[in-house]
């Protein structure tokens, strides 16, 4: 079997590979390899500059595409020195009508999105002659590819909501050519279901993973930290939705009731433009109410709320190496996670699983699938400060509870969430798609 993944176009995987990007490079880098033990992979990504076009790692073909033309929309649409053009008068109204088009047709979700590199993907794909071709989130690649390649199974791997939020007579057309629907979670299978129940049969759930091996617990782990100073970590994008303004409210709350409590908040800090799009898709009014903080720096607003003594307890330590992130997890006691919309999946989470750390998450989203409330962490409504701040000081009192939760959940890990288990349950997708035709 010959397969294709069609990575997201923006970012950039930089081979040899040392971990340190966005979830949909490590899904792709993670299961690429994993798969390239039974199939023929090759992985379209985008090229930077002194890139090679092709280039070769642990059995993977990575076929580097170039879309400079494409980049320009991407920089106008996230960039940080797009946000401050904003400030000529006339250009803030410009920029919306030209990339904010409409609340259900945001040209993120729009053929217009990144024509260059579909153009490119679709024209290459006919000349590898691949069985199948897996796509990240963009449906809008869809009807492109399959016109350059009738035969093909087209896999559409939805990492978020778009499917079920987006003007749903366009997602009904693309759908028609697709294959098999992937979600990452029962959650966002489930509402693809319900929204498309004609789809119902082609939608399956293949969750994300974890590398079990290289996220584990040290042999030192406990001694390291027989002490009187508590830690506790978040990992993720320091933005809104991930609720991490909540997180310091609670904190702020735990501190006035135990002074030995350290924060940890890990994370790119980059800008919040794609929030506009979370907004205005959503129909949550929790995730609605995250409007105001989109609007201005969301950085200066958390640091804001850091009173001088406060400020002493958190660290805001920016994106970080591989090593240094399990270093983290090894090192903390509790790993928090308030994400304040319904959070597709949580790769952090299983991450922070897997190295022995009970969790505090949100109800909410796929987290439930995750995270197995009493067992192997505390699970808290979102958006609730004062319930995220009891279940903190709950667990920093209990170190019993902590430890059995901790081994709870790096079992769980193991026995759900490894990236064998994810490459294992895609592989049985792909050959009863090929399959169902012989």
């Amino acid at each position: 079997m010959k397969v294709a993944i069609v990575n997201m176009p923006f970012g950039n995987m930089v081979l040899p590979w040392t971990g340190g990007a966005g979830a949909y490079d490590i899904w792709t880098y993670e299961v690429a390899r994993r798969l390239a033990q039974s199939c023929e992979v090759i992985v379209y990504t985008t090229r930077g500059r002194h890139q090679k076009k092709v280039e070769y790692d642990q059995g993977v073909k990575y076929q580097r595409i170039s879309h400079a033309s494409d980049r320009w929309y991407i920089y106008m649409t996230y960039s940080r020195a797009a946000d401050k053009l904003e400030r000529i008068p006339g250009f803030r109204n410009l920029r919306r009508i030209l990339f904010f088009r409409h609340a259900k047709h945001p040209l993120i979700a729009s053929s217009l999105y990144c024509p260059t590199y579909t153009y490119r993907v679709a024209k290459d794909l006919k000349k590898e002659k691949c069985d199948v071709v897996h796509i990240h989130n963009f449906s809008q690649f869809v009807p492109i590819i399959r016109a350059f390649n009738p035969e093909i199974k087209i896999v559409l791997h939805m990492h978020c909501e778009w499917l079920t939020q987006i003007d749903r007579a366009i997602i009904e057309k693309r759908l028609g050519d697709v294959d098999l629907v992937i979600g990452v979670s029962q959650y966002i299978t489930e509402t693809i279901r319900r929204c498309f129940p004609q789809f119902a049969k082609r939608c399956q759930t293949v969750l994300n993973g974890v590398d079990t091996t290289t996220f584990v617990n040290k042999n030192d782990h406990g001694a390291s930290k027989k002490n009187d100073v508590k830690r506790l970590l978040f990992v993720g994008r320091v933005s809104p939705e991930k609720g991490v303004h909540v997180l310091l409210d609670a904190f702020e709350k735990v501190v006035r009731r135990d002074s030995q409590v350290q924060l940890k908040i890990i994370g790119s800090q980059g800008s919040t433009r794609g929030g506009e799009d979370i907004v205005a898709l959503s129909c949550d009014p929790k995730v609605r109410d995250l409007a105001p903080f989109y609007r201005g720096n969301y950085i200066q607003h958390l640091q804001s709320k850091l009173s001088s003594d406060l400020a002493s307890h958190v660290s805001f330590t920016g994106s970080v190496s591989r090593r240094q992130l399990i270093t983290s997890c090894q090192n903390a006691d509790v790993f928090v996670f308030p994400s304040v919309w319904n959070e597709p999946f949580g790769m952090p989470i299983v991450e922070a699983m897997a190295t022995e750390l009970p969790v505090i998450a949100t109800r909410g989203g796929g987290i439930p699938e995750i995270v197995e409330d009493g067992k192997t962490g505390l699970l808290v409504e979102r958006g609730v400060a004062s319930s995220l701040a009891e279940a903190i000081l709950c667990l920093l009192s209990d170190e019993d509870l902590r430890e059995s939760m901790g081994k709870a959940a790096r079992r769980r890990a193991v026995e759900l969430f490894s990236w064998e288990k994810t490459v294992e349950n895609l592989l049985h997708q792909y050959r009863n798609l090929c399959e169902g035709d012989d």
